[in-house]
């Protein structure tokens, strides 16, 4: 009996315009994953994360961004509204997924499987706040997890390390 070890691979999530997209879609690519808000401190980091998008798509990277309302309700909008802000304010050309919780019983199963692979400070499973990012190689395995303090472009060298690997 073969033992599979779980991959980003082996997820679905649905796109903000409401599609289920398979995450095997992006097989063989580098992927960023970030939990998103509107109203948040950190909402600038859109335009860091599309500079992210825009330098490095072409070398195989796919940014996701999931919206998520569980911290001090920053993203109480609807998907459409959601999509609009980020197009809008800030340019935002990568996908973007439907709104999602990213703690609790209700937590998407994605998000548990990347709290688990990559704990937070002390070990932590539980996402503190908005914009907790996690890069995944070509393998479809996290390679690390970003505070949300931790600028898009201060992660520019570590992509790129996962991109020639």
């Amino acid at each position: 009996m073969s033992t599979h070890t779980a991959t980003v691979y082996d997820f679905e999530a649905r796109q903000i315009d409401g599609k289920t997209r398979s995450l095997a879609d992006f097989k063989g690519k580098v992927m960023l994953i970030v939990n998103t808000a509107s109203k948040c401190g950190f909402t600038p980091q859109f335009g860091g994360l599309e500079a992210l998008h825009q330098s490095h798509a072409g070398k195989g990277l796919v940014v996701l961004g999931f919206p998520c309302n569980q911290f001090g309700s920053q993203d109480p909008g609807s998907d459409d509204e959601i999509a609009g802000f980020c197009q809008v304010n800030y340019g935002v050309s990568f996908p973007m997924m439907g709104k999602i919780d990213v703690n609790g019983p209700a937590a998407h199963p994605l998000y548990k499987w990347l709290s688990s692979e990559a704990p937070g400070l002390l070990g932590s499973k539980s996402i503190k706040w908005n914009f907790t990012k996690f890069l995944v190689g070509k393998d479809g395995q996290v390679i690390r997890r970003y505070a949300p303090t931790d600028k898009p472009e201060s992660l520019a060298k570590d992509i790129d390390a996962a991109l020639a690997a």
